[in-house]
């Protein structure tokens, strides 16, 4: 009874029922069009969407910072982690610049609203489809945090008691890179839904996720709490897997209203909620885009799972 009635899984619990029933509860009062030809995603669900994606992005780059820093910090060698801490610290500011040369480049380009949209609704998808592939193969987490280390080991091998400028400046990159990728991502991704709900709606969201990511490194860096990251990451990921079909809906819906697809109506009803938060419509192109989506990340989740408990069987084989 204590496992089950512990403090952690009650907050799970409660965490979950409130996030459902917002959803009911905007799912029943919102007076909603799922209309193939109506654009349906509210400002909630669009503030909700980014910030689940920067939260799990935020999660990803703590992880890795932890698992670069952990034995500098327990060991004091304040000369190694600070150049690291100050490298990630800069790689924020880069990602906002990012935003704001990328948010140029699109405005400088002459083209349509509706063919702009669908574009960048394209680019949002296939970043979103690279996160997920990435998030269910055990070589990417492995591979991407053991490069980290490995370059963190050949900086700080030698045993002096100070860091010379090179080696100063290697850690520096190495923190401003393992944390930039993260931001880079969400800066293409976030184009589309910019252009939909307009800054305002991105910057709400932003704040939510980046205020859940600073709550987490607080408890990671300063309280040096052991967090359940896996867990976190796991339950992100599937969150990501219900935005990753919202935007497949809205970006099917954009090309078909850009006129680079047809569109097929199909005599079903779907209920209002069901437009306005998952960007359901009732046409062959949207329907089939989302659920070629979801069997690509279920897909490749199977597909790592199965291969991972395939070479753990040919290793105990070969070990017998």
């Amino acid at each position: 009874m204590r496992k089950i009635f512990n403090l952690k899984t009650i907050l799970i619990s409660v965490s979950l029922l409130v996030v459902i029933g917002v959803i009911v509860w905007q799912g029943v009062n919102y007076q909603g069009n799922p209309d193939p030809t109506a654009k349906n995603l509210t400002p909630g669900a669009a503030v909700i969407n980014t910030a689940i994606l920067i939260f799990r992005e935020g999660l990803e780059a703590i992880l890795v910072l932890s698992a670069i820093i952990s034995g500098l910090v327990r060991k004091k060698q304040d000369n190694y982690w600070k150049p690291i801490s100050a490298g990630a610290g800069v790689s924020f500011l880069a990602t906002i610049a990012t935003w704001f040369i990328v948010v140029a480049i699109i405005s400088s380009v002459n083209a349509s609203e509706l063919h702009i949209q669908a574009a960048t609704g394209i680019l949002a998808v296939i970043v979103l489809c690279i996160i997920m592939n990435w998030f269910f193969h055990k070589i990417y987490w492995t591979g991407w945090i053991n490069l980290h280390n490995r370059k963190k080991q050949k900086i700080t091998g030698n045993n002096s008691e100070s860091v010379a400028k090179s080696t100063f400046w290697s850690l520096f990159l190495l923190g401003l890179t393992s944390v930039y990728r993260e931001g880079f991502e969400v800066v293409l991704f976030l184009q589309n839904l910019r252009l939909k709900m307009g800054s305002d709606v991105i910057l709400q969201g932003a704040l939510i996720g980046l205020a859940l990511t600073m709550i987490v490194g607080v408890l990671t860096f300063l309280a040096h709490r052991r967090l359940p990251y896996k867990k976190m990451l796991v339950f992100t990921g599937a969150l990501l897997v219900v935005v990753l079909a919202v935007m497949v809906g809205e970006t099917a819906q954009e090309m078909q209203l850009a006129g680079w697809i047809s569109t097929t109506t199909i005599p079903v009803h779907f209920p209002d909620w069901m437009g306005v938060w998952f960007c359901v419509f009732p046409t062959e192109e949207t329907l089939s885009s989302q659920a070629l989506a979801v069997i690509y990340v279920v897909g490749s989740y199977l597909a790592a799972h199965y291969l991972t408990k395939r070479k753990a069987t040919k290793q105990r084989s070969q070990a017998a």
